[in-house]
C-alpha cells in the first residue's frame, strides 16, 4: 500500500478521484487548508510519502529533496507547473504530470463571463441595484469587436470558436499556428504587436517564461485602443499590475477582468480594488463540478499507473535514464 498525499483541495473533495486510489489499494492522507502550502509546510509533510497530487503549493527543490527517495510522482491538479522545480524532480527521477484539457471548457466559458460583465457593467449595475439605485450604465456589443487571442492552445482554440459565434472578428498572436482555426472560424494570425493594436478584446492564455513573463507592461499598454478591454485567466506574472493600474487609472484601457493575480490571494490593500472597471474572480477557472472531477480522474489515473511501475501518460518532467 503507498501513501498518497493530496494537497489539492478540489481533488481531496472529490469522489470519484479518490475511488480511483482506493480501488488500487493506496492511503490517501489529505493536507488542505484555505490557502497554498509554503516551502516549509510542505517539506514537513513529505517524507515518507510515495506520491502526491498538488495545487498551486510551492514544490520546490527542497521540496522535493525531502520527499526522496520514497516519492514517484508529483501529480499536477491542472495543467500549469510553475510551481514545481521540474529540473529538481528530473534529478530525482520523478515524473511531474498534468491533466490536460480537464478544464479546457470551464476556463473558456469564464472568459466570456469576464468580458460580458466589463462590456456590460455587469458588477456595477448590481451593486447599485442592491443599493437601491436603478441607474443604467451604457456597455458595448461584443458583435463586431475584434478580440485579440495571445496563445492558441486548447483553452485560447475554444475561446475562439464561440468568439466566433458572437460574431467578433478574431486575430491571434502565436508561434505555433494552427491553420485550421483560421480555415473554420476567419482567424488571422498577426504579429503581438499587430495583435495588441487592433484588439477591443484581448484575451491571454500563455505559460508564464522568461519572454511572456510581464508581457503587459507599460510599453505594450501603450500600443492599445483606450477602449480595449484585457482579459486574464491565465497567469498574474503575465502582467505587471502597477503599469495595469496605472494605464486603467488614467483611462488608457478600459477595462480588467482576470481570474488570476501576481500574489494569490492579494493582499486587502491591493491597488485594482479600487477600480471599477475592474473585475476579479479568485482563481476559480477550473472550478466546476465537470472540470474538478476530470482533474481529479486524470491526476488519480496517473498515480496509480506510476504506482504499478508504468508510463505517465501526461508527464512534462520524466526520468532520466
Amino acid at each position: 500500500m503507498a501513501k498518497v498525499l493530496i494537497t489539492a483541495r478540489s481533488v481531496a473533495a472529490n469522489k470519484e478521484g479518490k475511488a480511483i486510489l482506493e480501488a488500487a489499494g493506496h492511503e490517501i492522507m489529505t493536507h488542505i487548508g484555505d490557502r497554498v502550502w509554503t516551502e516549509d509546510e510542505m517539506v514537513r509533510i513529505i517524507p515518507g510519502i510515495d506520491a502526491m497530487i498538488v495545487g498551486l503549493d510551492e514544490i520546490s527543490g527542497k521540496v522535493i529533496e525531502a520527499g526522496a527517495p520514497t516519492l514517484k510522482i508529483i501529480a499536477r491538479n491542472g495543467v500549469g507547473y510553475n510551481k514545481v522545480d521540474i529540473e529538481a524532480a528530473e534529478k530525482f527521477a520523478i515524473p511531474v504530470t498534468v491533466t490536460p484539457g480537464s478544464n479546457t471548457i470551464s476556463v473558456c466559458e469564464l472568459v466570456f463571463g469576464l468580458m460580458l460583465s466589463l462590456a456590460r457593467v455587469i458588477p456595477v449595475q448590481d451593486a447599485q441595484v442592491r443599493l437601491g439605485g436603478w441607474k443604467r450604465n451604457l456597455g458595448c456589443e461584443l458583435h463586431g469587436k475584434v478580440l485579440g487571442v495571445l496563445g492558441t492552445g486548447n483553452i485560447g482554440s475554444e475561446v475562439i470558436k464561440r468568439a466566433h459565434a458572437f460574431g467578433m472578428k478574431i486575430i491571434a498572436f502565436d508561434v505555433w499556428q494552427k491553420q485550421e482555426l483560421c480555415q473554420d472560424y476567419n482567424l488571422r494570425y498577426l504579429s503581438l504587436e499587430e495583435v495588441l493594436k487592433e484588439a477591443d478584446f484581448l484575451t491571454l492564455h500563455l505559460p508564464v517564461m522568461p519572454d511572456t513573463k510581464n508581457l503587459i507592461n507599460e510599453r505594450t499598454l501603450g500600443m492599445m485602443k483606450k477602449t480595449a478591454f484585457i482579459i486574464n485567466t491565465a497567469r498574474g506574472e503575465l502582467i505587471d499590475e502597477q503599469d495595469l493600474y496605472a494605464a486603467l487609472k488614467a483611462g488608457k484601457i478600459a477595462g480588467y477582468g482576470a481570474d488570476t493575480l501576481t500574489q494569490e490571494p492579494p493582499g486587502q490593500n491591493h491597488p485594482l480594488f479600487t477600480l471599477p472597471n475592474v473585475v476579479l474572480t479568485p482563481h476559480c477557472g477550473a472550478y466546476t463540478g465537470e472540470a474538478v472531477t476530470r482533474c481529479s480522474v486524470m491526476a488519480a489515473q496517473e498515480v496509480v499507473r506510476v504506482l504499478s511501475g508504468q508510463e505517465p501518460m501526461y508527464a512534462v518532467a520524466v526520468k532520466k535514464a
